[in-house]
């Protein structure tokens, strides 16, 4: 059986992660603070870099919901491996480096977009470590048998497998869309940024593709 980390609670695992999250974000929103796209604010490599984003943003949020609605209250108590968790066995956090590329590509700049990724990757890198180790714990050899067959993140579609019902939770399958909506801040954020930017209030240290 694979080595498993110190046993911890899922939910535990899950504010670790957000709080990771949280402070990964602030480096990288400080970072572009003091950066600005090759081009300038308002050239086409810019505003092109911005479109790529937003689409990633709303592909992240649909495909965020579209996972709560196989997993949606039902990660403790049940292997799921039907629709997108038979093609990955973390889909949603797949979902969520599409959106933290979006989130990233708000500022003008693949550079940025690609560390938004980066840390988005090391993060729930060790989160599904801690994950796994908890699941294992709980289900044995079925999930030891669920993580051989099935990718830890990138998805190989040959796998998939569908479910013939759904029990869908309301309240999940909503709050997850709301988490998803929160991604759409970035566009006000970075805007302000180029605002300050463009007003000579934040000094530019470097520019990048």
């Amino acid at each position: 059986m694979t080595p498993t980390p110190a046993p911890l609670e899922l939910g535990t695992i899950q504010k670790l992660r957000k709080v990771a999250v949280g402070v990964a974000l602030l480096a990288l929103v400080a970072l572009a603070v003091v950066t600005q796209s090759i081009g300038g604010i308002d050239g086409p490599w810019h505003e092109s870099v911005e479109a790529i984003g937003l689409a990633a943003i709303v592909l992240s949020i649909v495909g965020r919901a579209w996972c709560t609605l196989y997993i949606g209250g039902r990660k403790k108590a049940e292997i799921v491996d039907r629709g997108p968790y038979s093609l990955s066995r973390n889909p949603l956090y797949v979902f969520s480096f599409v959106g933290a590329f979006g989130i990233g590509a708000q500022s003008g700049s693949l550079v940025i977009a690609a560390a938004f990724v980066g840390a988005a990757v090391l993060v729930f890198h060790f989160t599904v470590l801690r994950e796994e180790a908890f699941l294992l714990r709980e289900f044995g050899d079925s999930y030891e048998r669920y993580m051989a067959r099935t990718p830890r993140f990138w998805p190989r579609f040959s796998l998939w497998r569908d479910a013939d019902e759904l029990t869908i939770r309301p309240s999940l399958f909503l709050l997850t869309i709301r988490d998803g909506l929160v991604f759409l801040l970035a566009i006000p954020l970075f805007e302000l940024i180029d605002a300050g930017q463009a007003a000579h209030w934040l000094r530019v240290g470097a520019h990048l593709p």
